[in-house]
């Protein structure tokens, strides 16, 4: 691919793997710059683009935020960035990640132990409807 090439975006979608309509959400949203538009009027992208759109969508699957995104654009584009300011937007990530994983695991060992404790016969008592329909602060974790 020619790097002066411009591209339709159902191409930059093929590219890097990204539905059309979440490219025009990230124009929309400011995460990238809006596409230039051609003498039909219809949206054209460079190779460059579609770098930036791969980045983007390469930090969103690791689960960044579309805030840390911009900041981690904005890094990726400033080539005097102090390695740093990187670092300390993925260790804020990962302690969220792990705050959020410490909260999956607490649900999934709540569910595991009412699991454990249901009969799972035909009678109607149930330790998984008690526990629903008690307050939800009695979450046992």
């Amino acid at each position: 691919m020619q790097p002066d090439c411009e591209l339709m975006i159902g191409e930059v979608a093929a590219l890097t793997g990204l539905p059309s309509k979440t490219i025009r959400y990230y124009e929309e949203s400011g995460i990238i710059e809006s596409a230039r538009r051609n003498d039909n009027r219809y949206r054209t992208y460079s190779q460059a683009d579609v770098q930036t759109l791969r980045f983007v969508a390469h930090a969103r699957s690791l689960g960044f935020s579309l805030k840390d995104v911009g900041e981690l654009l904005s890094l990726y584009r400033d080539r005097k960035r102090a390695s740093k300011d990187v670092r300390r937007l993925a260790l804020a990530h990962l302690a969220d990640l792990d705050r959020r994983i410490a909260d999956l695991q607490a649900m999934r060992n709540t569910i595991a132990d009412l699991a454990q404790r249901c009969h799972g016969d035909d009678r109607p008592e149930c330790p998984i409807i008690e526990e629903l329909e008690g307050a939800p602060n009695r979450r046992k974790r």
